[in-house]
This record gives structure tokens, C-alpha cells and sequence, in this order.
């Protein structure tokens, strides 16, 4: 697939599965250690207080970290990952609009490692 700009971008649909398809969001970034999943939320996975639901910030914030553990150049060689802890830290409440999650892996080894992760609304706001 060609960029704009002439150069070659890589297809990152290979890294989705079906609960990342059925949630719309995508990988729009990955490399090692790194991992940018973006989600526009203009529809309504909002909770009873009008707010995006922090199930939502969760699924994303676990994906992103996951994602950025496990990338590997080498095509089709996967690389795979289960959670063993997960924290959620709530900064500042979103209602709707576009998200990006930014996961990054912060060391390990070659069987667990670690990772971070922060979700930005479209004002690069933090929000968890």
C-alpha cells in the first residue's frame, strides 16, 4: 500500500482481531516498543453519566501496552501476549470524539515483560 508521499506503509490490519473490530478502533503506529491504537468515539459507548465508559479507556490502555511488547519485523512471525497485571489510573473524563492510546514496553525479558500506556483525547489531553 502506497503513501501519499510515495512510500511504502505497512498494512497494520494483520495485528486486529475481533474484539478490536468489533470495538472500531486501529492500530495507526507500530514498532518496537511502541504501539498508537486511535478510536474515534463520536457514537455513544457512553455510561449512564454521558461519559466514555471506563471500559472502553481499559480496552484500549491493555492494547496498546500489549501491542508495544510484542511487535516483530520479521513477516509473519507473531509475537504473543497475556496480560498478568493490569492498573487503570482515571485523569480527566471524555465524553466523546477522537482517542489515541500510545502503549510503550518499559523492559523485561523474552517471556514477560513491561509496559505503560496513556490515552490522549483529540487535544492531546491526558485521560488515563
Amino acid at each position: 500500500m502506497g503513501g501519499e508521499d510515495g512510500t511504502q506503509r505497512k498494512d497494520l490490519s494483520v495485528a486486529v482481531g475481533g474484539f478490536q473490530k468489533l470495538l472500531g478502533y486501529r492500530l495507526v503506529r507500530w514498532e518496537q516498543d511502541l504501539a498508537e491504537i486511535e478510536l474515534d468515539a463520536t457514537g455513544d459507548p457512553t455510561n449512564r453519566s454521558g461519559l466514555l465508559h471506563g471500559g472502553v479507556h481499559a480496552t484500549l490502555l491493555d492494547s496498546a501496552a500489549g501491542l508495544a511488547g510484542v511487535f516483530c519485523a520479521v513477516p509473519g512471525n507473531v509475537i504473543r501476549a497475556t496480560t498478568l497485571s493490569f492498573s487503570v489510573q482515571f485523569i480527566a473524563a471524555a465524553k466523546t470524539g477522537m482517542l489515541r492510546a500510545i502503549g510503550r514496553r518499559r523492559g523485561g525479558g523474552t517471556r514477560i515483560f513491561f509496559a505503560a500506556a496513556e490515552i490522549l483525547d483529540a487535544e492531546g489531553r491526558l485521560l488515563a
